[in-house]
């Protein structure tokens, strides 16, 4: 078994979760559904490839890294200002599950920072 199959699989479920929040917020509105968002696009296929094809490689887990620290993030940007669901979309739950994606994804995100912080302290470690 792998090392890292903990980190691949939280890896994946933050991508997942991102995913899906990211549609919801298309379906909501909040987000524009137009050509604009092929850097979101790119950003997840580049993260969706170092989780499955490069997890093995220091380049891989970096990518992986930064994924992990972008997903945990999303909740701390989200809560700045008028708060998690911003003041103006909607209350109770009809956003439940866009505020429920935001603290999965950010709780799934710092698990991924953490596990693959330490396979990079290792993989330096062991040279």
């Amino acid at each position: 078994m792998k090392r890292n199959v903990t980190l691949m699989i939280t890896s994946l479920l933050s991508i997942v979760l991102f995913s899906l929040h990211w549609a919801d917020e298309v379906a909501r509105g909040l987000e524009p559904g137009t050509i604009s968002a092929a850097g979101g696009l790119v950003i997840l296929g580049v993260w969706l490839s170092a989780t499955l094809v490069f997890a093995e490689t220091r380049v891989g887990l970096v990518l992986i890294l930064l994924g992990a620290i972008r997903a945990s993030v999303f909740p701390i940007l989200h809560m700045t200002g008028q708060g998690l669901v911003l003041g103006r979309y909607g209350t109770g739950s009809s956003m439940l599950f866009w505020v429920w994606t935001n603290i999965a994804l950010g709780a799934s995100g710092l698990v991924s920072v953490v596990l693959a912080s330490r396979e990079l302290w290792r993989s330096w470690r062991v040279q």
